[in-house]
């Protein structure tokens, strides 16, 4: 039997305590884990005592019900598991009442009487593009997600009735919450809104640090956030675009109102109107996320309700993006042959001979194109536009399939600037863009549909498979194609540009 600590542990770093146990070794095997790791979230002490007890008691009864094994609930039991949603949802909104916009009352009555939903449908959920079916579904899903969490918290293994018995309970449990918030915001607190169990005369509590702190802005929160980062001009357009969705969806624009709930709730609503995974943790809780942390460490917030709001990323068989085969390469090298257009010609030759990324292709200027240590080769510089990384600045060596194909001939045609300077500047000003809308529309055009393949990506998989297939030396294959330095040894030293050469012309030419 493993150990548990008897004590609180203190973070070294944050001052934070903890509460850490040691997995009993019967239960290893469901819970995955050899040590459970629970934030006490205070630095004071006492305090910290007094939670760690709590949490360890909480511990035990998970760890006896997943010793349980699987079993089935009652109604009465899960609308008894389910109180715990409906206080936490009254406690999140009580201050400000009014606020609650995550969920509809008018839908809440009538959740599961037609359901739009069956027991095998997946989380994924396709929309038909119905606003009320999105908002219907995206409260089912909630329900669901919520009962799969409590079940985790509780060590519950339920079967699959029990499990649909108890998001049922809980979407009462929120609809009770929110119709006694609805009354809240006309000022009826009722008397027993704030009374105890005790029957204890009425306490009205004191105004929460958040009910109290001065309204936030989403846009003030931008601006101070990208004055200080200073970030690329693309990157402020899509995160106040992202901001702009959030503030849609909670009807209001200040920060320091919103809650965990209500950004579960949004989540909840992306999933259900059946955005990737993926997308919905980088695209939007990422923004989120570094914006609100930005406040607090600003001192215009005092939490952050995003910090812990994430989504399980999973890529299913089939969806992982993958490599031209060389079949595929053929293809698209051939028809660029035959190509007119310059960025149809020689960005994906340019990108299939060097590992580079479509955006740093498309801004080369003819300056760029430049002999290093009497080796062509071709430089990208952040002078010619934004690099994603700082291993990103590099000289590439063009591969003798590059020169033999006429790419030199080509370059000499433009005296100097943007070496396609018929491809038009997005709104940032950068080529980048539309070069990659120009080029995947093309290939896709050539007939290759598998939705593996990235149109423009996919060549720095295959960059990278070909340097595992002829053997190049994988700290070259990283110089070469931008990415970080594996190690601190790697960081050493420079890569003279006849070494790049040399593992370069291991990557044989395609006969076309």
């Amino acid at each position: 039997m493993a150990l548990s600590m008897s004590r609180p542990w203190k973070h070294p770093k944050t001052g934070i305590y903890w509460l850490r146990r040691g997995v009993p070794d019967d239960l290893r095997p469901i819970v995955g884990k050899r040590e459970i790791k629970l934030s006490l979230k205070t630095k004071d002490p006492e305090t910290a005592k007094r939670e760690h007890v709590k949490a360890l008691t909480d511990l035990d009864a998970q760890w006896e019900n997943l010793r349980a094994g699987p079993r089935t609930t009652s109604e009465r039991e899960a609308h008894e598991l389910a109180q715990a949603v409906h206080d936490s949802w009254l406690a999140a909104h009580r201050d400000n009442p009014s606020q609650q916009t995550a969920w509809n009352t008018d839908i809440g009555d009538d959740l599961w009487k037609s359901s739009s939903f069956d027991l095998n449908t997946p989380l994924e959920v396709r929309l038909m593009g119905d606003p009320a079916l999105n908002q219907h579904r995206a409260h089912e899903f909630l329900c669901r997600e919520e009962a799969k969490t409590l079940a985790q918290a509780k060590g519950l293994i339920l079967d699959e009735e029990s499990h649909e018995r108890l998001a049922k309970a809980i979407g009462a449990a929120i609809q009770r919450a929110c119709l006694k918030l609805a009354q809240f915001a006309k000022g009826d607190y009722g008397q027993d809104a704030f009374v105890p169990a005790s029957n204890a005369p009425i306490i009205v509590p004191s105004a929460s640090p958040r009910a109290a702190q001065k309204p936030v802005s989403f846009d003030d929160l931008v601006k101070g956030w990208s004055a200080e980062k200073r970030p690329a001009e693309k990157t402020v357009y899509e995160w106040k675009r992202v901001l702009k969705e959030l503030k849609a969806f909670l009807k209001h624009d200040d920060a320091a109102q919103i809650t965990a709930q209500d950004l579960v709730s949004w989540k909840n609503t992306l999933i259900a109107a059946n955005l990737r995974p993926k997308t919905i943790r980088d695209a939007k809780l990422a923004p989120v996320r570094a914006i609100l942390r930005w406040a607090v460490d600003n001192h215009h917030l005092k939490e952050n309700p995003a910090e812990r709001i994430v989504i399980d990323v999973k890529t299913k068989a089939g969806e992982r993006k993958r490599s031209y085969q060389d079949e595929e390469a053929k293809i698209v090298l051939k028809a660029a042959q035959a190509e007119t257009n310059p960025v149809r010609r020689w960005v994906p030759w340019l990108c299939a001979y060097s590992g580079a990324r479509v955006s740093e292709i498309c801004q080369l200027r003819a300056e760029d194109i430049v002999k290093a240590e009497g080796i062509n080769c071709m430089k990208i510089d952040p002078d010619a536009g934004s690099l994603k990384t700082l291993s990103s600045e590099r000289i590439v060596p063009l591969h003798p399939a590059i020169i033999e194909s006429g790419f030199l001939d080509y370059v000499r045609t433009i005296k100097s600037g943007p070496l396609f300077p018929k491809l038009n500047p997005d709104k940032f000003g950068k080529r980048g863009g539309n070069g990659t809308k120009v080029i995947g529309r093309w290939v896709r055009s050539l007939d290759l549909k598998d939705t593996r393949i990235s149109p423009n990506h996919s060549w720095r998989h295959r960059f990278k498979t070909m340097g595992r297939r002829h053997g190049l030396a994988p700290d070259i294959v990283d110089a070469l194609v931008g990415h970080q330095r594996r190690t601190v040894g790697d960081g050493y030293g420079e890569f003279p540009v006849e070494a790049l050469l040399r593992e370069l012309k291991k990557i044989p030419k395609l006969g076309l």
